[in-house]
């Protein structure tokens, strides 16, 4: 016999929020503070000192200001339209959106330090490398500063006994990985500036800023990945076969078909199709679901074998 689909919690909201959404935008709105202040002194230092190293650093944090700027803005939207009916399933995927954006963005600012770099190679500038190293370090601290308000939330796992599940918001991930470039493209400055002054090597300036666009292009690359996936619905496979373990090892219920995908940084969403013994109905199915606490929207679909 051929029941009708059944969709559990018949009365429930869709806010797929991170247990941590709040506290993740404060600590955003800190950094893009901190960042927008040491972008105008970078910009400012390395037209005056001649720097590729510390221009590239201070256009590499202004383009990071707007991106953790879109990342403080979509805490904000996610925030206000939690329970906005327009939303299907919540605005949980709201920091992905920006992840994504974010990871382009980087991708763009790989390519403009590395294009600049190479022109530097081959028409030299003078540098004023003391005033240069000074402000590299200035901007350096503050990157430090930035990846510690960040860093204590950027990611998380859980362990329920089926296996090891690792969630991320990606929205506070995309700042964090924008904060650690900026990082990077500090410490490759200072490295070059105290190379230049006292090794004379001007051409390491150059070729640190090439070196720094290499590495922020393969992070922006994995932020890009990361976030895609989720906003494709790709396929929760931990939490699948933590579904699957519980629901056939008993061996009266088949699953027939199955959809898991993220709703939120802490979130997922699942639709089960199962072939049941008799006796078994969907409450016992949702019952039996109940040790996957990832699960925060779950339909059933059954029919008896």
């Amino acid at each position: 016999m051929t029941q009708t689909p059944q969709a559990l919690n018949f009365s429930h909201d869709h806010m797929f929020l991170a247990a941590s959404h709040d506290e993740n935008a404060r600590r955003t709105l800190w950094v893009v503070a901190l960042t927008f202040v040491m972008m105008i002194g970078e910009i400012t230092a390395g037209y005056i000192t001649g720097s590729m190293a510390l221009l590239a650093d201070g256009f590499h944090m202004a383009t990071h200001a707007g991106a953790l700027g879109i990342a403080a803005a979509a805490y904000g939207f996610t925030r206000r339209n939690a329970n906005n009916a327009r939303y299907s399933f919540g605005t949980g995927k709201v920091g992905d959106l920006a992840g994504f954006a974010s990871a382009m963005v980087l991708g763009l600012v790989s390519l403009g330090i590395a294009g600049e770099s190479i022109l530097r190679l081959f028409q030299p500038t003078t540098v004023a490398f003391t005033e240069a190293t000074m402000i590299a370090v200035v901007g350096l601290a503050v990157n430090i500063v930035s990846a510690f308000l960040l860093a204590g939330n950027h990611g998380h796992g859980h362990d329920h006994g089926h296996g090891h599940h690792h969630h991320h918001d990606n929205n506070l991930r995309s700042a964090y990985v924008h904060v650690l470039a900026d990082a990077l493209t500090s410490v490759l400055a200072i490295a070059a500036l105290l190379a230049g002054r006292y090794l004379g090597w001007v051409w390491l300036d150059p070729v640190m800023g090439i070196v720094g666009a290499i590495v922020i292009a393969k992070w922006a690359y994995g932020l890009m990945r990361t976030s895609a996936a989720v906003l494709l619905d790709t396929t929760d496979e931990h939490v699948a076969a933590e579904i699957r373990e519980l629901l056939e090892s008993s061996g009266d219920v088949h699953i027939s078909d199955l959809h898991v995908w993220q709703v939120g940084p802490e979130a997922r969403a699942a639709i089960v199709s199962v072939v049941a013994a008799a006796g078994v109905s969907a409450d016992n199915v949702r019952e039996r679901l109940a040790p996957v606490h990832e699960l925060s929207h779950l339909t059933v679909e059954y029919r008896n074998a």
